[in-house]
């Protein structure tokens, strides 16, 4: 092998932007089947809750009682669309309102037993598809999938998701992630 042959394998060459473009198209196309197998996941749910509804949820949940400011800062929301969507969880029996006996003009929300349940019906019918889709990949595909999916999300801010409980759903919808970083 000539020289210079070797010392261009040798040295990681910075990425290219046709790299980066496929691996963008890529990634857009995988979150598009995850998109559906997410819609998938919520639709037997649909005449019960709506997408931002779900993620109100997906937050008491995660993150347990909250304040209406708190939670809504969390969503990415206004406190009054906020409060729009718990009360529609609330008639539906999936949050309720509680005062702080402390302190008689405070009030924490909370998923309800059956709000909690409903999350982890739509995660798990979330999770059973992926597998399916996951069990069609050779071995090795799957192993660089992890090292590649980790290295994104990690990239992206976001935390990693353990084997189970109330860390198998959270969403990502996080507004207080830091901002990537140039350089």
């Amino acid at each position: 092998m000539a020289a210079h042959e070797q010392a261009s394998e040798e040295r990681p060459s910075a990425p290219r932007r046709d790299d980066v473009d496929a691996v963008t198209r890529a990634v857009l196309t995988a979150s598009r089947l995850l998109v559906a197998v997410s819609a998938r996941s919520l639709a037997a749910f649909e005449d019960r809750v709506t997408l931002p509804q779900f993620r109100l949820l997906v937050v008491l949940a995660t993150h347990g009682d909250a304040k209406l400011v708190s939670l809504a800062e969390r969503l990415g929301v206004n406190p009054s669309t906020a409060m729009r969507m718990l009360d529609r969880l609330i008639v539906a029996g999936l949050a309720e309102r509680q005062v702080n006996p402390a302190n008689r003009r405070e009030t924490a929300l909370r998923v309800t037993p059956e709000g909690l349940q409903l999350v982890e019906d739509v995660t798990a019918g979330r999770r059973r598809e992926i597998a399916s889709i996951v069990e069609r990949l050779a071995p090795e595909q799957r192993s660089a999938l992890i090292e590649a999916l980790t290295a994104f999300t990690a990239a992206g801010g976001e935390p990693a998701v353990s084997g189970g409980g109330a860390d198998a759903y959270p969403l990502g919808w996080v507004p207080d992630l830091p901002a990537a970083q140039n350089g």
